[in-house]
């Protein structure tokens, strides 16, 4: 088996697969703007090879994308077919070559997939998975119902989420996660399960739901478009399917399960290097983001100082309203109580100001600066100062 590391590797190993085709080629394409790829393509049709291309009947990009790309490979001489309607979508990517060697690919044969994305795919020359994905191609091309035949080719909607839930099930000791969104509950479930069974469960992408058994940390510097799952350093998935339920029962998903020591170490590598760059990064933001929130607290504190009446004339009253009660204060007592009283006032006012400017900033734009607080005149701000002593 061949491993494809994005980024790094770029599209060379799909050109050299391409240009050694004897006889045929059958790739599945959802994305595609690689100039070299199209005319490794082309050139093949011209060696004799034939070419079959089965392009996805759409993709957030729209329909003319994929329509110019339909004719300029027909006018190459490529066999073009359209995927069905009749899933959400077709957004697997796999690639047949003489129909002797399979590429199963997690990214689009695309510059930002390939340049500037971590991702991965696999190539395995292994008869049986080779086959099924022929009859995985044929089925979609001539728009049949596919039935699955080999648990190793993971198929959304047909065995998908049967073979990733027995996948997780089966990890003893760790599961290492790439993939940008977790979200289905079933799946989120198994993951907590294997957790609280003593399973080190680690996830490069978004966790929907936060679990505090399930650590999850965003990919740092790259974008993220890997769907790959570790398992107790043996095992490997690496497929454009995300534990999503959209992906894993409403479109046309293609992954592979494999064991190989040699890539799964690899992986096992990139993971941990990305992992730990990622928890650097995190630890980095929390600190920018509390220097941060220290320096507007200095400044809504001067602002709030500004705003607060004379303290004398208040605290001066309500000591003449205990001054006939036999008690024995002394300055100390209630200089700490009033700055508990304070402390609490200028919380409460705050908490209120404060969830109005974030609120406001995050729809109209940058919080107001100190000079905005003031003009602004919150209410609260404006009446509440001091709490006379009790």
């Amino acid at each position: 088996m061949k491993l494809m590391l994005q980024p790094g590797e770029g599209p060379t190993s799909i050109i050299k697969a391409i240009n050694n085709a004897k006889t045929s080629i059958e790739i599945m394409i959802f994305r595609f703007d690689r100039s070299e790829i199209e005319r490794a393509l082309a050139n093949a049709v011209k060696r004799g090879v034939f070419v079959h291309a089965l392009v996805a009947h759409s993709n957030h990009a729209g329909e003319d994308g994929l329509r110019n790309l339909e004719m300029r490979l027909l006018a190459a001489g490529v066999n073009v077919a359209r995927t069905s309607s009749d899933l959400v979508r077709y957004h697997g990517k796999m690639m047949i070559v003489d129909r002797r060697e399979l590429y199963v690919l997690a990214f689009n044969l695309t510059y930002l997939d390939i340049e500037r994305s971590r991702s991965f795919g696999v190539a395995t020359t292994n008869p049986k998975l080779v086959h099924e994905a022929v009859r995985l191609f044929e089925a979609d091309a001539k728009r049949l119902v596919y039935e699955p035949a080999q648990p190793c080719l993971v198929v959304s909607p047909a065995n998908a989420r049967k073979q990733l839930s027995a996948f997780i099930k089966g990890a003893r000791k760790e599961l290492l996660i790439y993939d940008p969104t977790v979200s289905d509950p079933v799946m989120i479930r198994l993951l907590e399960e294997r957790a609280m069974a003593g399973v080190e469960v680690k996830i490069i992408g978004r966790l929907a739901r936060r679990r505090d058994v399930l650590p999850s940390r965003k990919l740092h510097r790259l974008r993220l478009h890997a769907r790959a799952i570790v398992r107790d350093h043996c095992d490997a998935f690496i497929g454009s399917q995300s534990l999503r339920e959209i992906e894993l029962d409403g479109r046309r998903e293609v992954g592979i399960i494999f064991r190989d020591r040699r890539i799964v170490h690899r992986l096992v590598e990139t993971f941990r290097e990305d992992w730990e760059v990622a928890g650097k990064a995190q630890e980095q933001k929390k600190k920018n983001e509390a220097a941060a929130a220290e320096r507007v607290a200095k400044k809504v504190a001067k602002a709030v100082v500004k705003e607060l009446p004379p303290a004398t004339p208040v605290l001066e009253a309500a000591m003449e309203e205990i001054a006939h009660i036999p008690i024995d204060l002394s300055a100390a007592e209630v200089e700490e109580t009033v700055k508990d009283a304070v402390k609490e006032a200028v919380k409460e006012a705050l908490t209120e100001v404060v969830q109005d400017v974030v609120e406001g900033a995050g729809e109209s734009g940058p919080a107001p600066s100190e000079g905005g607080l003031r003009r602004r005149g919150h209410p609260r701000m404006q009446t509440e100062a001091l709490t006379p002593v009790q």
